[in-house]
Parts: structure tokens; C-alpha cells; sequence
């Protein structure tokens, strides 16, 4: 989840990545990061990791409290995570 919404400096929002791809990434939401790797650069990403990825970060932010407005974004991004392809 991109800091500049909401997203926390803690171990369960770091996703490891390549220069090139985090540089492309940019502030990009992980879903539509998601549909960019698809369309962009035809690349075939794992839609069941990312929504585990993000199951974990909504628990480690249960669990630590706080960042509202994480929780906000993190709720749709999941919901989007659920209704994407």
C-alpha cells in the first residue's frame, strides 16, 4: 500500500520488487498495479497472492491499531482485489 495513502512503515507492506518494477509502480495501488501488469506488459501476476498479501497487512493492522486511513484504503483495495479477474 503506497505511503502516500495511508500506507504504513511496518514489515507487512513491504513487497519485494525490482528497480524497474517499483519504479513503474510509482504510487500506484496494488489492484490497479495489478491490472497494469496485465494490460501494460502482458505479464500473468498472481491475483490469489496479492489479496493473501493484503489479508495480511489488514490483520497486522488490526493487530498494531491505528492508520485509519489504512484501513479505509486497504477495505478497497480488497474489495476491488474480489470483484477484479
Amino acid at each position: 500500500m503506497p505511503r502516500l495513502k495511508g500506507g504504513p512503515s511496518i514489515t507487512a507492506n513491504e513487497a519485494a520488487a525490482c528497480r524497474r518494477c517499483n519504479a513503474d509502480r510509482g504510487h500506484t495501488g496494488p489492484v490497479d498495479w495489478l491490472a497494469q501488469c496485465r494490460s501494460r506488459h502482458g505479464w500473468a501476476p498472481q491475483s490469489s497472492l496479492l489479496a493473501t498479501l493484503l489479508n495480511a497487512l489488514d490483520a497486522e493492522l488490526d493487530h498494531v491499531g491505528g492508520h485509519r486511513r489504512a484501513k479505509r484504503y486497504l477495505s478497497g483495495q480488497l474489495r476491488r482485489c474480489r470483484n477484479s479477474p
